[in-house]
């Protein structure tokens, strides 16, 4: 049962914008209630010999558990009144609460803050009457013939080269040992492919100076953009074996690779649809700098702060693994991103405030007009593809695709979307 809510004193301040400080007193004569009924609950988990589970006196309980007892209730009472606290002033958090200036003595009143943020309140104004120019989706020969190159590579075949120095686009076999000793001077084995940036650069021009069979020793720099930051800008003596070397045999470019890639009878056929592919993925690409520069029209139009809760945890999501880090390295990293970070909320913010307004948000049909639109280009049924979202745990993703869309459309007939003209 949760304590009675009228016998506290509550008050409530606003920090910086979106920032909330509850302070909580709990009188005395409550806190005393509270710890008795956490000695009787602590009474019958504890065993004490002498006695039977749940027979140990509360009194002796004070006396041989006073810090476990006063833990429980101190953390019953902080629980309970907060949240009886947040439900008499209508808060609602949106970050985990921060205590502050705990106050817990013996026979007196509790009293406690914890800060929070609460979900920004925005008020739109103008929402449209912007003028933007929409990039030319161009797809040159050339972009047609790099993507041909990859088709090759990908179907192509490695095989042993003859003698002759390793060079770029081979697929090396190279012992490499330190010559400095310590930890890691034993020989490891490698095998990649030259320019591909699997090994430093400085490796590579090193392998580069063999032949099968042949070994050198070289000193080599690692560079200032190497993943461990210890290790930028250090030297370290070498020796490199190489192997073996291969290189790719690639397919003939005609009719019968483009059948081999897929159902296509002619090369010429294979052109047209990675031109078509590249043509839709540019496409794209233009609408989406479209939306973007939409977006960061709005924010300038529709100024508001952002809870710096929503901007940490942004930016935690952005780092991904932060293992390795230093405290003050995080903190450096956190702050470089932090207006990225913010500007990027503020979109999200203001999505999903226009489709509030707007009544943009993405209904049960909008959602299975799209399961079943996914359904059809997979070759599925519906009913197989809502319950594969709904598994992975992907409906609500889904929705928030479907209301973003639904919000763009409707800013889009808000301003002026023109087309870049040819160059």
């Amino acid at each position: 049962m949760s304590i009675d809510g009228s016998r506290l004193t509550v008050s409530v301040e606003e920090q910086e914008r979106w920032r909330r400080r509850v302070s909580v007193t709990v009188p005395a004569a409550l806190v005393a209630e509270e710890e008795k009924k956490a000695a009787a609950k602590l009474a019958s988990r504890v065993n004490l010999k002498g006695f039977r589970k749940g027979r140990v006196p509360k009194n002796m309980m004070a006396t041989r558990f006073p810090g476990a007892l006063r833990q429980e209730a101190l953390d019953r009472l902080i629980n309970d009144a907060y949240r009886q606290a947040l439900a008499a002033e209508n808060l609602r958090p949106i970050s985990e609460g921060e205590l502050e200036d705990l106050q817990y003595e013996p026979k007196q009143d509790l009293r406690f803050s914890i800060a929070f943020d609460v979900q920004p309140q925005i008020d739109l104004g103008r929402l449209g009457g912007f003028t933007i120019e929409r990039p030319r989706a161009r797809v040159a020969d050339e972009h047609v013939a790099e993507i041909l190159r990859n088709l090759q590579r990908q179907n192509g075949a490695w095989t042993p080269a003859g003698d002759g120095k390793a060079a770029e686009g081979d697929l090396v076999s190279v012992k490499i040992r330190k010559l400095d000793g310590g930890p890691g001077s034993e020989v490891k084995d490698y095998e990649f492919a030259l320019g591909e940036g699997q090994a430093i650069a400085e490796i590579e021009a090193a392998i580069k100076t063999l032949a099968p069979s042949e070994t050198g020793e070289f000193t080599v720099t690692f560079p200032p953009d190497f993943p461990d930051e210890k290790r930028r800008g250090e030297q370290e003596r070498i020796e490199i074996t190489l192997i073996a070397r291969k290189v790719l045999d690639v397919p003939p470019l005609d009719d019968a690779f483009a059948r081999q890639v897929g159902s296509f009878e002619t090369l010429d056929a294979l052109k047209v649809r990675v031109r078509e592919d590249l043509e839709r993925d540019a496409a794209d690409q233009a609408e989406s700098m479209v939306r973007g520069r939409l977006l960061d029209l709005l924010v300038e139009a529709n100024a508001f702060e952002v809870p710096r809760s929503m901007v940490k945890r942004y930016s935690e999501t952005i780092l991904g693994d932060r293992h390795g880090l230093s405290a003050e390295r995080l903190a450096e990293v956190m702050e470089s991103i932090r207006p990225e970070a913010e500007r990027a909320v503020k979109r999200l913010l203001l999505i999903e405030r226009v489709a509030q307004t707007q009544g943009l948000e993405a209904t049960e049909e909008d959602l299975d007009r799209r399961v079943q639109e996914i359904a059809e280009k997979s070759g599925s049924t519906p009913e197989k593809t809502y319950a594969t979202f709904q598994k992975a745990g992907r409906l609500e993703a889904l929705e928030r695709e479907i209301t973003e869309r639904k919000v763009f459309e409707f800013l889009k007939k808000q301003s002026t979307i023109t087309d870049a003209s040819a160059a």
